[in-house]
């Protein structure tokens, strides 16, 4: 049996199966454009290590040299390689995560490494747990951490660098427990490794807290290395006899860790007979161990006389912190600073055992280290914003001042961490005390737990709630846990920071430095930079008055170049203030303005001079440098001058027999400092108008006049004062080219001519 169709069905039919091909054509599409996490197989939580880990694989099976025959090898591997490009630096991240491909659009990349080097440079050390790779970000909290740290700084294409790698892997297996082992790629952190005074490869330092760090001069034999570290382990060793035994067992915790002994059984057969001691042996004695037969059974005996065993051994049995109840919580938690374990039922420990040495480590801080039990009060728990296993520190104000830890489960992170959270004022927020409607003004960082730049961005916010303590209050806000504020405040990406400042809320939108925040914050409270609507434009720039100039940055917010730019742009315009207007145009928000405005590319700077009867004019910056010094001298280099050109006889007349105080730039029109230095003294020209005047005097049109001034390198800044008590000249060089610390020189100069005036009138 048949059905029949007619010619009308038939087609409507036919136009649904081919829309419906369309739509899973699209699909699959879609599905083969894969977001960088993906193509390196990693989570949106992966470290720097686990990112280059995986990136490392895929390039040893992709690589073009391994598929000569694969057409499609080159572009594959630019896919990986712009991906992983991306994903190691945190501020790409970020602005990946925010605002995806768009965001990068002027990091292309495109360039990649052979296979051997992939091979045998890349990632050195990665996949040894005994040898912990520093970055940039975390280098600083990690040898401050109390903890003495051995770092190889080494560079992949360093020959010597290769040769030392497996001496140093097995000396970091033979110390492993008594110091910690880094390593420091300067390939890829050269900024890190020049701070450090790193100048040659492989270089080995010692690094403690409060020493400076100590260079190793030695052969790279792994017995020189090891007893070079030996020196910088603190240790002592007590002799212990019948007369000290007793005395030295029962106070042997009180510096909260283990002292170590020996004892010589030939001498002290009576004492070891009474311990059931027979042979050589290592016998662990707990917290208030004695003699006595009954507690006997908790001394333990190590069956074994290797160091590293034993020292696992006793770490492992050492006591736990102090489980703090809920009754005498708020109590304790008001008298003490505290680093405060929350843990799930009583008999729950994943820590790691080397925690315990916490308490002895943060003892001279004066940071008391304990545990506490969610099960037993869950309620305490729950109003922390404590939902799982973790840590935080509390400031010694009982449970109003804390803040959660988010950082790796391991004690240097846990010491840095520690020691920087009880000095700071960065504060856990949840609904309960989010300062949406605070009378004083809140820095509140959005962010995730599992987000890599959300982590580095922490200390940072530590160090600048120090900076900006009493001015601004500091807060984080975990939008894991509070998914329901986050998108109150339309939080898409982490770490998102934001000002609330009463009504008013400002996004930060720049690199994630304590010095930076800073800079934003003093621009909050004094904006340097104008926000143009096409409104405030048309009024302010087109139809600006005859003696304002105005540099105008048109930007969009996903674009990466403006994002790099905008701090720089506004450490420029603060300062040029009261020279040149400075303004910004979102052209995201204004797109329309923009184009009418013919603005093709982002970030488009442009100078409005003086206004004439010319038409309508600017001028658009070309220059390949976007930072706030050269943006100022392009923008001065547009003003009128202010200075004198000065002739052989105008620079006698008018400096050496007038009466007045003159600053002067000697100068040779092809020198290339002169011409950078022009416009930084027409600043200083008009930063001491009317007090001092400023000229220029040619040094190649007029040698004689510069060779009589003493002029022996170009530019030269002579600041000529009369003495009118003397009434004579005197001249002095200045060794600075910028136009603050001159003026501030000249200011000072003419106070001390002042007061020297006033004491002449005095005397006489």
């Amino acid at each position: 049996m048949g059905v029949w169709l007619n010619q009308d069905d038939y087609l409507r039919d036919l136009k649904r199966i081919i829309l419906c091909f369309l739509i899973v054509y699209m699909a699959l599409l879609v599905g083969t454009d894969q977001d960088f996490y993906s193509l390196l197989g990693v989570s949106k939580t992966a470290s720097s290590r686990e990112i280059r880990q995986a990136f490392k694989r895929l390039a040893l099976k992709l690589h073009p040299d391994k598929n000569p025959n694969n057409p499609n090898a080159h572009g594959d591997f630019l896919k990986i390689n712009r991906a992983y490009e991306v994903l190691k630096d945190e501020d790409l991240r970020k602005k990946y995560d925010k605002y995806g491909e768009k965001g990068l659009e002027d990091n292309q990349g495109g360039q990649y490494e052979s296979w051997n080097y992939y091979r045998y440079d890349f990632g050195i050390y990665d996949d040894d747990p005994e040898i912990i790779t520093l970055e940039r970000r975390e280098f600083d909290a990690a040898v401050n951490s109390g903890e003495l740290w051995f770092v190889n700084f080494y560079s992949p294409g360093c020959s010597h660098c290769h040769d030392l790698a497996p001496t140093w892997r097995d000396f970091a297996k033979e110390v492993d427990g008594l110091l910690r082992i880094g390593a420091v790629n300067c390939g890829d952190d050269r900024m890190l490794c020049r701070m450090k005074g790193v100048n040659s490869y492989p270089s080995l330092f010692i690094f403690r807290s409060g020493m400076a760090p100590v260079k190793y001069h030695g052969d790279r034999s792994k017995e020189s290395l090891v007893s070079f570290a030996m020196q910088h382990v603190r240790s002592t060793v007590t002799e212990l006899w019948t007369g000290n035994f007793v005395n030295s067992i029962q106070t042997a915790f009180a510096d909260g860790l283990v002292n170590v002994g020996w004892m010589d059984c030939a001498t002290q057969d009576n004492l070891c007979k009474s311990l059931d001691i027979t042979t050589s042996t290592t016998a662990y004695f707990p917290p208030g161990a004695t003699l006595n037969n009954k507690e006997k059974n908790s001394i333990l005996f190590l069956n074994s006389l290797d160091a590293k065993e034993i020292y696992l051994e006793v770490i492992r049995n050492l006591p736990d912190f102090e489980l703090l109840s809920a009754n005498t919580l708020e109590d304790r938690l008001a008298h003490h600073r505290w680093l405060l374990f929350f843990q799930f039922g009583k008999n729950e420990n994943s820590n790691d055992p080397e925690l315990k040495k916490l308490k002895t480590l943060l003892k001279n801080d004066h940071i008391q280290v304990g545990r506490f039990d969610c099960s037993s009060a869950p309620d305490i728990c729950s109003k922390l914003y404590v939902f799982q296993p973790s840590l935080a520190v509390f400031k010694g104000q009982g449970t109003k001042e804390y803040e959660i830890h988010h950082g790796k489960k391991i004690l240097y992170d846990i010491l840095a961490f520690a020691k920087e959270s009880v000095n700071s004022h960065v504060t856990t927020l949840g609904p309960q005390n989010f300062p949406a409607n605070d009378k004083e003004p809140w820095l509140v960082d959005f962010f995730a737990p599992w987000c890599p730049p959300c982590r580095a961005l922490l200390p940072e916010l530590r160090r600048a709630s120090n900076l900006l303590y009493g001015q601004l209050k500091f807060g984080t806000l975990d939008c894991t846990v509070h998914e329901g504020l986050c998108n109150m405040y339309n939080i898409q990406a982490y770490p998102t920071t934001v000002v609330f400042n009463q009504s008013n809320i400002h996004e930060y939108e720049g690199h994630h430095s304590a010095e930076q925040i800073l800079e934003f914050i003093e621009d909050l409270m004094n904006p340097s930079v104008v926000s143009l609507t096409p409104t405030a434009f048309n009024e302010l720039v087109t139809k600006r008055k005859h003696n304002e100039v105005w540099m105008v940055d048109f930007y969009s917010p996903w674009c990466h170049p403006c994002q790099v730019l905008m701090p720089e742009w506004k450490r420029m315009a603060r300062t040029l203030t009261g020279l040149i207007n400075v303004g910004s145009i979102d052209c995201q928000q204004y797109h329309s303005f923009c184009a009418q405005e013919n603005v093709q590319r982002y970030p488009e700077i442009r100078f409005y001079p003086l206004k004439s009867n010319k038409a309508y004019k600017y001028h658009s910056y070309n220059g390949w440098n976007r930072d706030a010094y050269s943006l100022r001298v392009w923008g001065l280099g547009f003003l009128p001058q202010v200075s004198t050109d000065l002739t052989p006889q105008t620079f006698s007349e008018k400096v050496l027999q007038g009466k007045n105080h003159w600053v002067i730039d000697f100068y040779a029109p092809w020198c290339g400092p002169c011409q950078n230095f022009a416009p930084e003294f027409e600043l200083l020209a008009r930063m001491v108008k009317g007090k001092v005047k400023a000229g220029k005097v040619d040094c190649q049109a007029y040698a004689q006049t510069c060779q009589k001034a003493g002029i022996r390198a170009y530019p030269t800044v002579k600041f000529y004062f009369y003495e009118r008590a003397k009434r004579n000249f005197q001249e002095e060089q200045i060794n600075t080219r910028d136009a603050k610390a001159i003026a501030a020189l000249i200011k000072e100069k003419l106070e001390t001519l002042q007061n020297e005036g006033k004491r002449s009138k005095d005397e006489l």
